[in-house]
């Protein structure tokens, strides 16, 4: 018996259409049913950024590098957010630091490098990232009257239109060192406290005060009315440091990388001294200068304690002597 219903017939699909690249290998071109299919498809939408990674409040700022977050977490700064390494974490310093941070509030985020990287940016972070609140300045008069309640002698650095970060940040950690009560900087044409400044500074600014000024010759001039005698540090003065009585409330001005001090913020000082060099190099950094001033200033102050002490010594070994 002969089957009445014929088997159907497949059509045959047009073959795919090779098409031949300039290098000679073959690609395979879409047909117009691969056409619709992939236009049919819903475009995929890129995955949304991590919010605690780099979009931060304007209100925010970021911190890194062991010293930096240490010394916030030491002084009780009101941290956010910690972004720390499991091998930093258990470590003996952030160990009992960590879980007192974390009752006042703090979230703790135990990460890798790879994520730490991201969230500052490829910064030298040495494991642990800590999202605190913008720098809070201090207002002139106060920084006047907390430096004076410090000591007899006072110390308050100026620094005027220093526009480098890392210039700041190693400024402010050697006056914190030195002894200084305080830095003054302006609002305009210069570098303000950021993330990059806090983490030269090493935890130098969870102990110095700054205040951030508007006009830094008027502020100048409070400084001179409440008592302050006023330096300002210049590679063409002729006037050695060393040969200045560095004596009483002193402050000391810092200029810019390029061009120093300002004429006006010159006319504003009492004198114009300079760091004495011995070699045929003829100017410093900055830095540098600021810091060998600031240990002149210091050496000053205790040099009389100094000899002092040892005038004390060769007395005792005097007598010891004179008594055998």
């Amino acid at each position: 018996m002969t089957n009445q219903f014929p088997k159907p017939i497949k059509k045959k699909s047009a073959p795919k259409k090779i098409v031949k690249s300039a290098s000679g290998e073959g690609k395979r071109s879409f047909g117009a049913r691969d056409r619709d299919r992939h236009r049919d498809r819903p475009e995929r939408t890129p995955s949304p950024r991590r919010e605690d990674d780099r979009e931060r409040a304007d209100d925010t700022e970021l911190i890194y590098g062991r010293h930096s977050v240490l010394s916030a977490l030491e002084n009780q700064r009101q941290l956010n957010r910690i972004w720390i390494t499991q091998q930093l974490r258990y470590s003996s310093r952030f160990h009992t630091l960590l879980p007192l941070a974390k009752a006042r509030g703090t979230v703790i985020d135990e990460v890798g490098y790879t994520r730490l990287d991201s969230i500052t940016g490829g910064a030298t972070h040495q494991g642990v990232a800590a999202q605190v609140a913008a720098y809070a300045y201090c207002e002139l008069d106060d920084l006047i009257a907390r430096a004076k309640a410090a000591t007899e002698q006072p110390v308050i650095l100026v620094a005027d239109g220093i526009t480098d970060p890392h210039n700041l940040g190693a400024i402010a950690r050697t006056a914190e060192a030195m002894g200084a009560q305080g830095l003054v900087i302006p609002q305009r044409r210069a570098a303000g406290i950021t993330s990059s400044v806090m983490k030269v500074a090493a935890g130098a600014l969870e102990h110095l005060p700054v205040a951030r000024v508007v006009n830094l010759s008027r502020s100048l001039e409070s400084l001179k009315e409440a008592g302050f005698w006023l330096y300002g540090l210049s590679e063409k003065a002729t006037q050695p440091l060393h040969e200045i009585d560095l004596k009483g409330a002193i402050v000391l001005v810092v200029g810019s990388e390029g061009e120093g001090l300002s004429l006006l913020t010159q006319r504003c000082c009492d004198g114009l001294v300079s760091v004495s060099l011995m070699g045929k190099t003829p100017s410093l950094n900055v830095s540098v200068a600021t810091g060998m001033a600031l240990y002149e200033l210091s050496r000053q102050r205790g040099s009389q304690r100094i000899e002092f002490s040892r005038s004390n010594v060769r007395n005792e070994q005097f007598v010891t002597s004179g008594s055998a």
